[in-house]
């Protein structure tokens, strides 16, 4: 970064981060705050360590959606989720089995446990469910306010994981045409978006491996910012693809770059740091074309050899960039080759599945199931045919 971006920088970041902690001071003494709530993401980890994140917000009492939802009901939504308040410098507690840790917010809200295991964690089941709770009552009424968090440990069974992008790689975002991912992102909801067809199942059949009873662990990454959290989550439960930690990005300012928000950087250093958590497991890299997954995916190949199956992208390039964007795709697929492992441009799930059928990361017999769930997602309206038609 040049000189006067890396002073910008650290100005913008400081700036902010002291007028957070203003606000947040002022409506304590004031009394003007909301009722508060603790949000812990989903973590993970290994049997030595595991890793949560979340954050400390007044509450904004976001109605659950529905399919009925007018487009402004989910543009408010939207804006409440964007305009999000922090409450930093509280203390929160971490309780896992025998457990525990404390960390402290930041000026935008957000705590980060890194827990060593010191009581060793069942290995019957990946999923851990831990208590996280505000052991500092600043403001009257707050105490006492806790939430459930979950943390995936991958079992020893676990065969290999896989990393997923979300924007147009299971969530139809339209991200190489800016009003149109703005109109989708901001008008719709968890209930009214789609995913790409057959992307449900296969994901099921990736996480239940060759042999259909064994556990392999999903992990998403997206640039999508942490406030979009609740409706991405929500998304995956109402579509029924498989529960997994999400690793999105802060909204505002840092002292490494001038707005935060750089996709490559962003998704290279979270994809890295749950190879290195899951440090036993090989991983399936599964992402779109219309960004930059096969360079990032790439360069993860080159930090971590022989940690990658295969990488699968998601053909979504523009008709005006198309032979341009094939060749420069081919190129570092030429790359990745030459290091032993096929990144492979497909047009669609059932041609991912079918490749990793052949390769043994799927049973054939999940196949059927993958291509009538994507008749069906052909077949219902969506947002995708929404997309292609404007």
């Amino acid at each position: 970064m040049p000189h006067w971006k890396n002073v910008l920088s650290k100005l913008a970041s400081n700036a902010d981060d002291h007028f957070d902690e203003l606000l947040s001071q002022y409506k304590r003494r004031s009394g003007r705050i909301r009722p508060i709530q603790v949000v812990p993401y989903r973590g993970f980890g290994n049997a030595e360590e595991v890793y949560l994140r979340g954050r400390v917000l007044e509450d904004r009492e976001i109605p659950q959606a529905t399919d009925k939802d007018s487009v402004w009901r989910n543009l408010l939504s939207m804006y409440e989720r964007v305009h999000s308040r922090e409450v930093s410098n509280v203390q929160v507690q971490l309780l896992l089995g025998g457990n525990t840790h404390i960390a402290t917010t930041n000026a935008e809200g957000y705590f980060e446990f890194r827990l060593n295991i010191t009581e060793p964690l069942s290995t019957t089941h990946a999923w851990h469910r831990a208590e996280v709770k505000l052991i500092e009552p600043f403001v009257a009424d707050s105490g006492g306010v806790s939430a459930e968090g979950h943390i995936l440990v991958p079992p020893p069974t676990s065969q290999f994981g896989v990393i997923s992008d979300i924007d147009d790689t299971i969530l139809v975002s339209s991200v190489t045409n800016r009003i149109r991912m703005a109109r989708l992102a901001f008008l719709n909801n968890a209930r009214t978006r789609l995913p790409f067809p057959g992307v449900a199942a296969f994901y099921r059949a990736l996480e239940s491996g060759p042999e259909t009873t064994l556990f392999n662990p999903v992990f998403y990454v997206s640039s999508s910012p942490w406030n979009f959290y609740d409706l991405l989550t929500d998304f995956c439960d109402v579509q029924n693809i498989p529960k997994g930690p999400l690793m999105l990005r802060d909204m505002g300012f840092d002292k490494d770059q001038f707005l935060v928000g750089d996709s490559v950087r962003h998704k290279t250093v979270q994809i890295e740091h749950i190879m290195r958590i899951c440090r036993d497991l090989p991983f399936v890299l599964i992402g779109d074309s219309g960004e930059q997954d096969p360079k990032i995916y790439l360069q993860v190949l080159n930090d971590y050899p022989n940690r990658v199956k295969v990488i699968y992208i998601r053909e979504v390039f523009r008709k005006r960039h198309l032979e341009r964007r094939r060749k420069q795709f081919a190129e570092l697929a030429a790359e990745a080759q030459r290091l032993n492992v096929p990144m492979l441009l497909v047009k669609d799930t059932v041609e991912a599945a079918e490749h990793a059928a052949s390769i043994g990361l799927i049973d054939p017999d999940a196949i059927p199931g993958i291509r009538a769930d994507k008749r069906t997602n052909e077949i219902a309206p969506t947002t995708l045919k929404q997309a292609e038609e404007e």
